[in-house]
């Protein structure tokens, strides 16, 4: 969730870091905060306050300094405000930390060694602090915060400055992703690699429980017993086109416009002419197993949900949806020979590798699903299917939702007899996502017509039921409408009883199976005095119709309503006036449980 970032070099520290914390903004905070080197004062100085990274661009706008670390927070511990925010301080304010993560035994920390210790904040990031400064009484810094390390039991990406030393910059990392950009003029620690564009042309992805003490241009890796530890570069192929908003006023229009393009990218990467291309092991796995678990949460388990159907007619074999909370903690009855599926859009999520450990707990093998190659799940697994959908900055999930659904199916695909043309179904699709994008003025006269109301519903059956989840979560989460996804054939059995005089209900009509009973359904909200919305396809539509897209086969219809969903979602949004990009009290990628 939190964004981190810490600079040592030749150019302005400041500038570095702010701008390295706007990009990481798309992973939701509340508050931010840093600390620089004053060499006017030969000290350091901290400024951080609730709001905005915007705020502290203003307010440090003058500074110039060689050194400092920055940090977006997510509250966890403690109430959202300044005292709060991060970077936090130890007793005399000799150590200055900033925190991504969650230390568990932060309270018993507290009993046992930091008794007559003053808190300032409601924090356990502050507990580390304090407990480095008590090491270092006796031991060098390098020894305490090793020390300190050796005692937290959690979570933790760590930056660490000792203010009596202004060219050093320590770091530590537990779980949460950790990386060091290196260029010619300095190095950069940081949670995520968008802050790295522009700054570093090398990186390094750092393993769990790594300590890291960089100074000047000077890197020096260690595990938690001081012995050195050999790392490796990558080239940093990022490129800063792909962190901007371009001509688009927002990230998530950008990114729902570059649906089509990834759809072509993932057909590309995944099939050589009719010949799907996969690991050959993680096929044999996936033919061997006798159903097939998908775990995930929030709009990766509804791509799960979306491609269910597709999975089972292409491979002959059930599939499972399970939320990663609730599987984690639950005792599920499971196949002789399971398959299971991962799907996150960071890689990151907390639930996630919690499901992971204990999956490998029992030796299942494990594929994840997502969209980055270097995450901790990906390096985890067994297997990895990358989504090819480039950095996903809108925290409302769009491109990420359709990838993940084109790559399951797909993978499903390869197990069947290939009498259905998959490859030139989506190809298709994402020329008629062009073109719907090329006009979408009746998806706009919709949304300011009749999606305005506090409580809005969509409904559908089978695979649009399915959508219908998708799109209500969106919807909610960028427009702050409450809404609801409601199976139609459920209306009566209890939840029709929420509809009132004036209440938006969208019905989702794609499989002529279903079609009329859909509309049956509709028209039962109708006469309770629901303002009727029907989103279909061409060969279902009638003409009291909103909005018609191209026919599609039913099983992948989740995709090609994505599309139409999502821009209902970002144009409500958009009339009311909010923070499309960054809704409130979300963040991207939810690093805990």
């Amino acid at each position: 969730m939190c964004g981190i970032v810490g600079y040592i070099g030749k150019e302005n520290a400041r500038d570095i870091i702010v701008t390295g914390l706007m990009r990481l903004e798309y992973r939701g905070y509340d508050s931010a905060g840093l600390t620089l080197f004053n060499k006017d004062g030969s000290k350091f100085d901290i400024y951080k306050d609730i709001g905005r990274v915007e705020k502290l661009d203003i307010s440090t706008d003058k500074l110039m300094s060689h050194i400092g670390i920055g940090h977006t927070r997510w509250a966890t511990h403690g109430m959202v405000n300044q005292t709060n925010s991060h970077p936090h301080s130890s007793h005399s304010g000799r150590f200055v930390i900033v925190h991504n993560g969650v230390i568990e035994n932060y309270l018993e920390l507290k009993l046992k060694y930091l008794r007559h210790s003053q808190f300032k904040s409601d924090t356990d990031t502050e507990v580390i602090a304090h407990l480095i400064e008590n090491f270092s009484k006796e031991f060098s810094v390098e020894v305490a915060i090793l020390r300190t390390l050796k005692l937290l039991k959690g979570s933790y990406a760590l930056l660490i400055i000792d203010t009596l030393d202004s060219h050093k910059l320590y770091a530590a990392k537990n779980k949460p992703p950790l990386l060091i950009g290196r260029a010619n003029h300095g190095i950069t620690v940081t949670s995520d690699m968008m802050a790295l564009v522009d700054y570093a042309t090398e990186f390094i992805d750092l393993e769990d429980k790594s300590f890291i003490v960089v100074s000047n241009n000077d890197i020096k890796i260690f595990d938690y017993e001081h012995e050195p530890l050999t790392y490796k570069p990558q080239t940093l192929t990022m490129q800063k086109e792909s962190t901007e908003k371009g001509i688009f006023p927002h990230y998530m229009l950008k990114e729902i416009h570059e649906e089509p393009l990834i759809i072509r990218k993932i057909l590309n990467k995944y099939f050589k002419d009719e010949k799907v291309l996969m690991d050959q092991n993680l096929v044999e796995a996936l033919d061997f197993s006798q159903r097939v678990y998908i775990i995930a949460a929030g709009t990766s388990m509804h791509a799960g949900l979306a491609s269910k159907q597709a999975i089972e007619t292409f491979t002959g074999k059930p599939v499972e949806v399970i939320l990663a909370s609730e599987f984690v903690y639950n005792d599920y009855l499971i196949d002789k020979i399971p398959f299971f599926i991962l799907i996150s859009q960071s890689g990151e999520t907390a639930d996630l590798i919690a499901a992971y450990k204990k999956l490998k707990a029992d030796k299942y093998k494990v594929l994840t699903v997502t969209n980055v190659n270097t995450s901790s799940l990906a390096k985890l697994s067994d297997f990895v299917l990358g989504l090819e959908a480039g950095p996903e900055i809108a925290v409302a999930s769009t491109k990420a939702y359709v990838a993940q659904i084109c790559v399951l199916m797909i993978l499903a695909y390869r197990l069947s007899s290939g009498v259905f043309p998959l490859k030139q179904e989506l190809s298709k699709i994402a020329s008629n996502m062009e073109a719907m994008l090329s006009n979408t003025n009746d998806i706009q006269k919709v949304v300011s017509q009749k999606v305005y109301k506090q409580n809005l519903f969509y409904i559908g059956r089978g695979t649009d039921y399915a959508t219908a989840l998708e799109a209500a979560l969106k919807l909610k989460e960028v427009s702050y409408i409450h809404t609801e996804g409601f199976a139609a054939g459920e209306l009566k059995h209890g939840t029709i009883a929420l509809i009132e005089e004036g209440t938006p209900v969208i019905a989702i009509v794609t499989n002529p199976l279903t079609n009329l009973k859909t509309r049956s359904n509709l028209q039962e909200v109708v006469s309770r005095g629901a303002v009727p919305i029907v989103l279909t396809t061409k060969s279902l539509s009638t003409k009291a119709d909103d909005i018609v897209i191209e026919d599609v086969d039913p099983i992948l219809s989740p995709i090609a309503m994505a599309l139409p969903t999502q821009l209902i979602a970002y144009y409500a949004a958009l009339n009311l006036g909010y923070d499309i990009d960054k809704p409130r009290n979300l963040a991207k990628s939810v690093t805990v449980e």
